[in-house]
């Protein structure tokens, strides 16, 4: 049976804006000095981290009353060149993009020519969901509102092969639902990407241009794109970095417009605090009505409940492009950040009764640092002082994988206690198929055996583990180290398939034999 969301989600979030509504006006609001404060104890903060190395750079801005109140530059851009960084530094923002792209599409709502109710089989008929129901009726909000049935992530893994953004919007139709559709909440970047790029082909647009035109140009933010070629183009630019061996490195180059609308953009803290004024403005900047009011209040209103928060028991939601929440006092909050494992981490977090914002942008991995920074500020600013030691909770959280979608397998660093001899190499050599995955093959190299995925033939060296099973290194966003490549071996002494760990997440990862041809 296919179930709709529960009318007692919607009943909850009412419930908890309602129940706070009345105390809103008898509160006292916060002042430019609790806000000087809050500023002058983060930027404490923000130059310790530096000081420690706790990462190499990092940039915050704070906008209060439709001012800039803050922005300023911390530490390095490179390690390499140590460059300082500034406030007009551009860094990869990830997914913290879905906050801006959810803008750019309620610009594109405002318009008219489509809502948030359009259907995704109307203005992209060449998009499939797996149950042909759900491709006839899912619409630009469910993929906005991450409630699509789609399981979390679906897609990355495909980014990670090397999969053009139209070949990976493709191979969803392949992807098995993880839940019945609207009635559970799963993070994917790539059926938002979808619904981003719907919107936008209803008015013509590619997704990078609507970007551009509809609220990059008229808000004057200069140094943002959507486009990974003007990112790479900057000289004024952060790059990412990782640790390896205790110490911050610049190894990786981070392609993500695949999933532009997810997490593409590139900005400046300096024009992302316009970004922020139109947000907590309601749609305006400098008194100019930039994107329509109602269309953009839809992004900020609870769609699918996410979790209760460990601290209050209050209930969280995921808006459209927008985590959602209530403080005690009955404020509303908008939060996103933003991971890439090859060198970012983003942060921004709004407080629309207080007119008060604070964004973090950082060149490091995701250690918890932007998310610390950001909520302390808040605490500070609505508090006088943190309710929590932030630093010390989130780098708890973010030193477990699972906090940032790392999945891990069997540990191969081990050997095994007995291993068995491998069969010949031409038992596994050949051509194996999957719908989802593309073709994989198994080819001889250096004496030894090969895998060869995606389609630009990435090759990676596998490593005889024991039997019929193997590793290989696996790379890029999604990375788990060594990864486990088991063949089933037929009754002619060949494989028939090959099940790819790593691929596996989903029990989807399995390979048929298609070809001896290499």
């Amino acid at each position: 049976m296919r179930r709709f969301a529960p009318v007692s989600l919607l009943t909850l979030a009412l419930l908890v804006s309602g129940y706070f509504s009345a105390y809103a006006e008898e509160r006292s609001h916060v002042t430019s000095e609790q806000v000087t404060h809050a500023v002058q104890e983060v930027e404490k903060l923000a130059q310790k981290q530096i000081q420690e190395n706790a990462l190499p750079g990092l940039a915050i801005a704070v906008v209060f009353q439709d001012e800039v109140a803050y922005a300023k530059g911390f530490g390095v851009r490179d390690v390499n060149t140590k460059a300082p960084i500034d406030a007009d530094m551009v860094f990869q923002l990830a997914s913290l993009s879905k906050s801006i792209g959810s803008t750019v599409v309620a610009e594109l709502v405002g318009e008219g020519k489509i809502t948030w109710d359009s259907k995704l089989s109307v203005l992209d008929p060449t998009f499939e969901m797996f149950d042909p129901w759900v491709t006839r009726e899912i619409t630009i909000r469910d993929m906005y509102a991450h409630r699509s049935g789609l399981p979390a992530h679906a897609g990355d893994l495909l980014e990670d092969l090397d999969f053009t953004r139209t070949e990976i919007l493709y191979r969803l139709r392949y992807q098995h639902p993880d839940s019945s559709f609207r009635s559970h909440y799963a993070y994917t970047n790539f059926g938002m990407t979808e619904g981003g790029i719907a919107a936008a082909k209803a008015y013509g647009l590619e997704w990078e241009e609507a970007a551009k035109q509809k609220l990059y140009n008229p808000l004057g933010m200069t140094s943002t794109s959507s486009r990974y070629s003007d990112f790479r183009a900057r000289s004024n630019k952060a790059l990412g970095h990782v640790l390896a061996a205790g110490k911050w490195v610049q190894k990786f180059k981070r392609d993500p417009d695949t999933e532009s609308p997810a997490g593409g953009v590139s900005s400046s803290v300096n024009d992302l605090a316009r970004w922020m004024r139109l947000q907590l403005a309601n749609g305006k900047f400098d008194g100019k009505q930039i994107v329509n009011e109602k269309a953009l209040a839809e992004t900020h209103h609870p769609h699918m409940l996410t979790g209760f928060s460990p601290f209050t028991g209050l209930p969280g939601f995921y808006g459209l492009g927008w985590n959602v929440s209530y403080d005690q006092e009955g404020r509303l909050h908008l939060n996103h950040s933003g991971a890439f494992g090859l060198g970012a981490a983003t942060h921004v977090n709004l407080v629309p009764a207080e007119q008060l914002g604070i964004i973090v942008l950082t060149n490091a991995y995701p250690i918890g640092i932007a998310e610390a920074l950001g909520t302390t500020f808040l605490d500070i600013a609505l508090y006088g002082k943190p309710t929590q030691d932030w630093l010390v909770l989130f780098k708890q959280r973010f030193s477990n994988p699972a906090a940032i979608g790392t999945v891990l397998g069997f540990d191969y660093s081990k050997p095994p206690g007995s291993p068995s001899l491998a069969s010949k190499n031409s038992a596994y050599l050949g051509r194996y198929a999957n719908d989802f995955f593309g073709d994989i093959s198994i080819i001889e190299k250096d004496s030894g055996l090969a895998i060869v995925q995606g389609p630009k033939k990435k090759t990676f060296a596998m490593k005889h583990y024991d039997r019929d099973t193997f590793t290989y290194e696996t790379e890029d966003e999604n990375a788990v180290g060594r990864s486990g490549i088991t063949f089933t071996i037929g009754p002619d002494g060949k494989a028939t398939q090959v099940v790819v760990e790593n691929l596996n997440v989903r029990s989807e990862g399995a390979f048929k034999r298609v070809s001896d041809q290499k």
